[in-house]
C-alpha cells in the first residue's frame, strides 16, 4: 500500500507531500485509520543513557519538527522517537523550494531552515501524545540569534522541555542555518557545553530527574576535529552524542538533478562518510558516553553496519520516505 501511495505523493514536490503526509498521520493517529501504518514488532530491548528502549530503532529529528505525529510514528514500531528541531519562536525557515529528492539515489536534499511553531506549541503537542514510550527533543537556536547569544536560545528552550522530554539532542550541525556549525570547535563549543551542563544540573536538581543531554554533530569533520568534539564532549560530561547531521558533500549525486541544490544532503549517499565518522568517533570517545548512529541507514544490514561501529542506537528518516513503515520491521526483525 505504501508503494502505492508514495507514486501519488511523488508527483507533488517534496514539501507538499511532506505536509500532506504530516496531515494525514495527524488525523489518523488516534482513530481505526491508524491500522493503515500500525505494526507490531518483536521486542529487541536495549538500554543506553539510563533509558530502556523497546528496539534501537528509532525516528531521526527533522521528520516531525512540531511533535503533531508522536502517536501515529509510535503506532509503526519505532523504539524511540525524536521531535523537533524547535526553536524559542516559531519561524518561517528558509525561502522555497527547500526541499528536494533525488530518487535515482535514494537522496534527499533539504535547507528548510528551522521551519518550526515554536517550543511552545511543541510542547503542547507532547503534553497531549498518548506515547509512553522514549521521546527526544531536538533543540535549536533560531536564525535572527546572533552566533554569541546561541546559548541563550539552547537555555531557553532546555528549560522548557526538559520535564517532558526524555533526552534532549542539541542541534549545532545543520548546514541550513548561518554560523550554527560553528559552534561545534574549540572555545565555542566548550562555552556552550559548560552552559548546558550547568543548567542540566539545576534543572535535574528542580525536578528530581537527570535528562539525558546528547549533541548532534555534522559528518563533515575531520578525524582531528572529530578527536577535538571529542575531548570536548568528554570534558564538560555530555550524556552522549548522535552521529551525523546531513553533509554538504555532493559525492554519490554527482549529476543528478538537484545534485547542485544547497543545502544538506541525507539518505543513502550518506552511508559510508557517516559510518566512517561513527567508528572514529567511537574511537576517539573510548567509552566515554554513548553513540547514536543516523545517516544513510536504509535497511537490516546497514543498521547492522551502524552498530558494529560501535553505536548504541540507531535512527532512521530519509529511507522511511523512499520504503515506508516495512523498513522499520525490516531492521529490528533482523538485529
Amino acid at each position: 500500500m505504501y508503494s502505492l501511495l508514495q507514486k501519488l505523493l511523488f508527483q507533488l514536490d517534496g514539501e507538499t507531500s511532506h505536509n500532506l503526509t504530516m496531515a494525514g498521520l495527524k488525523l489518523t493517529q488516534h482513530n481505526a485509520l491508524r491500522q493503515l501504518y500500525s505494526q507490531v514488532l518483536p521486542k529487541k530491548p536495549v538500554s543506553v543513557f539510563g533509558l530502556e528502549f523497546d528496539n534501537p530503532v528509532g525516528l531521526a529529528a527533522g521528520l516531525d519538527k512540531n511533535g503533531e505525529c508522536i502517536d501515529a510514528f509510535a503506532a509503526m514500531g519505532f523504539g524511540f522517537i525524536e521531535v523537533g528541531t524547535v526553536t524559542p519562536v516559531a519561524q518561517d525557515g528558509n525561502d522555497k523550494p527547500r526541499l528536494f529528492r533525488l530518487k535515482d539515489a535514494n537522496a534527499i536534499i533539504n535547507r528548510m531552515g528551522f521551519n518550526n511553531k515554536g517550543v511552545d506549541y511543541l510542547v503542547e503537542q507532547v503534553k497531549q501524545a498518548e506515547y509512553s514510550g522514549v521521546l527526544g527533543i531536538n533543540i535549536g537556536k533560531n536564525k535572527v540569534t546572533e552566533e554569541k547569544d546561541a546559548l541563550s536560545d539552547y537555555l531557553i528552550c532546555l528549560n522548557k522541555v526538559y520535564e517532558h522530554a526524555s533526552y534532549v539532542t542539541v542541534n549545532i550541525s545543520s548546514p541550513n542555518t548561518p554560523g550554527l556549525r560553528n559552534l561545534q570547535y574549540g572555545e565555542a563549543l566548550d562555552n556552550l557545553l559548560n552552559g548546558l551542563m550547568l543548567e542540566q544540573q539545576k534543572l535535574a536538581d528542580q525536578h528530581g530527574r537527570k535528562v539525558p543531554i546528547l549533541i548532534k554533530i555534522a559528518p563533515d569533520l575531520t578525524t582531528d576535529e572529530i578527536n577535538d568534539v571529542a575531548v570536548s564532549l568528554t570534558k564538560a560530561s555530555v550524556d552522549g552524542v548522535i552521529a551525523t547531521n546531513t553533509t554538504l558533500s555532493r559525492e554519490g549525486v554527482e549529476g543528478l538533478r538537484y545534485a547542485k541544490e544547497a543545502g544538506g544532503l541525507s539518505g543513502q549517499p550518506l552511508t559510508d562518510k557517516s559510518l566512517l565518522v561513527t567508528e572514529q568517533l567511537v574511537k576517539a570517545l573510548d567509552g566515554a558516553m554513548p553513540v547514536v548512529g543516523v545517516g544513510g541507514i536504509y535497511n537490516g544490514a546497514s543498521a547492522k553496519q551502524r552498530l558494529n561501529a560501535g553505536a548504541s542506537l540507531i535512527q532512521v528518516y530519509s529511507a522511511l520516505i523512499y520504503q515506508g513503515p516495512d523498513l522499520i520491521k525490516q531492521i529490528v526483525q533482523e538485529l
